[in-house]
């Protein structure tokens, strides 16, 4: 099953300066999202395997569409995020179907690797509601210089029978990152947490 896309957004944030000090080079996230048709809204329905694959299709479609954002190659890809947020005729269960069995590995596939979970979130909401993605590194989840997130929003998005959906990446971490514990230089990338 194809998305029924209405809209698709893309979104560059580039972190100059930070509390009076510069970031050099600056630090740089991207997010694409679709506005999609929920197939499901108003109705419950036990079988949401067209939400399922509307997942793995959008997995690929909005990475692609982030890491050209970027204008980085997707192998250098630090972090990454997803979100949904569905209509007021939608359920939460819709976001987790696009989001959770088939979207992740289409991201991975896309950026080369990926060792960790996906930070996720999703949300209920209507028009100009905020979609928060969070984000972490993609290959080890104890990089705390990676613990972000990405705040985007569409002003007539999500439609009571849509869902929004979102995929985050990013060149580097936080902007003067200073907390402490594994950094990027000690990642094995092995087990998806260091």
């Amino acid at each position: 099953m194809k998305a029924n896309i209405r809209k698709i957004a893309t979104f560059v944030e580039e972190t100059c300066a930070e509390m009076g000090r510069a970031v050099d080079p600056p630090t740089r996230r991207a997010a694409a999202v679709a506005v999609i048709e929920n197939p499901y809204a108003g109705k419950y329905v036990e079988d949401l395997s067209e939400l399922i694959a509307i997942g793995e299709q959008l997995g690929e479609l909005l990475t692609q569409r982030a890491v050209t954002a970027l204008g980085i190659p997707a192998t250098t890809v630090e972090s990454y995020g997803k979100a949904a947020a569905v209509g007021e005729n939608g359920e939460i269960e819709h976001a987790a179907a696009i989001l959770h069995p088939k979207l992740g590995a289409s991201v991975r596939k896309v950026l080369g690797k990926g060792a960790a979970l996906i930070p996720s979130s999703k949300k209920r909401g209507g028009l100009g509601v905020a979609l928060d993605i969070p984000l972490g590194h993609k290959d080890a989840a104890f990089v705390r210089s990676h613990f972000d997130g990405m705040e985007v929003r569409i002003n007539d998005a999500p439609r009571a029978n849509e869902i929004m959906v979102a995929i985050a990446v990013t060149d580097s971490g936080r902007p003067l990152a200073r907390v402490g514990g594994l950094t990027k230089t000690e990642i094995k990338g092995e087990d998806g947490l260091r």
